[in-house]
């Protein structure tokens, strides 16, 4: 009598249940991964391990942008003016494909000591693109990179690294609206546009993590989370208010 086939059996069935694809390009592990994290559409894999959530994205943005290479159909010639107002000034770049994990804790809570954010990514938005503190280096001002944003205000850094420091416009304008979760931050914590209740956040209505904690439509009962505002330090302030998980590219 052969005893392997129920064992085979069983096998099939078991990875048929744990390996099931969503509708959704990205593969999701619907057990464990919480509804909120299903809106970072530009994910390639959401899963988790039940103490944190691991988000897989090449970080390339699904808009137009002189950045790509001219033979790529999102490439767009730039015309018109940057953020603030600026003259565009291309930076020598050409956006790249990348492989992030972004591991976030599914939990945040306040850190007892908040550790700076660093240069490079601190966080991950809605369509893969990593998320940029207001540092073009080392304690160094946007100054002169402001002038290099598309017309989407994102740009490459050298590797082809396309990320936004400032509000991510097509996020704001086109996809969703400027109140909408536009992203989370290493440390957990949602970020949000530059409107919450129909008013325009100002840095002055947050604290020095460019956060504070109110309702949101995400969040029913209560939560800290970033905004985006249009002056420095745009994004986040002197730090996680949370503890950071890490990236990985």
């Amino acid at each position: 009598m052969n005893l392997r086939l129920p064992v085979i059996g069983l096998l099939l069935l078991s990875q048929f249940t744990f390996c099931k694809k969503s509708s959704s390009t990205a593969e999701i592990n619907t057990a464990e991964v919480p509804e909120i994290y299903k809106k970072i559409y530009g994910a390639s894999s959401i899963t988790s391990d039940g103490t944190y959530v691991y988000i897989k994205a090449n970080g390339l943005p699904d808009h137009k942008s002189a950045y790509y290479s001219a033979n790529n159909s999102l490439y767009e010639n730039f015309s018109g003016i940057t953020f603030g107002g600026y003259t565009f000034n291309k930076n020598p770049n050409t956006i790249a494909t990348r492989s992030y994990t972004f591991k976030i804790p599914l939990d945040p809570k306040v850190a007892t000591v908040h550790s700076a954010t660093p240069l490079g990514p601190i966080g991950v938005a809605l369509n893969g693109v990593p998320l940029f503190n207001q540092y073009a280096g080392p304690n160094q001002p946007l100054t002169g990179e402001i002038v290099s944003f598309d017309q989407w205000w994102g740009h490459p850094a050298r590797g082809g690294v396309y990320h936004y420091h400032v509000e991510p416009k097509y996020l704001t304008t086109v996809k969703f609206s400027k109140s909408a979760l536009l992203g989370f931050l290493l440390d957990g914590f949602p970020v949000y546009g530059p409107l919450e209740n129909g008013t325009t956040i100002k840095n002055s209505d947050l604290d020095v993590y460019h956060g504070h904690t109110s309702v949101t439509a995400e969040y029913p009962k209560g939560i800290y989370h970033y905004h985006i505002t249009d002056t420095d330090p745009y994004l986040n302030g002197n730090g996680f208010y949370g503890t950071a998980g890490t990236v990985s590219n």
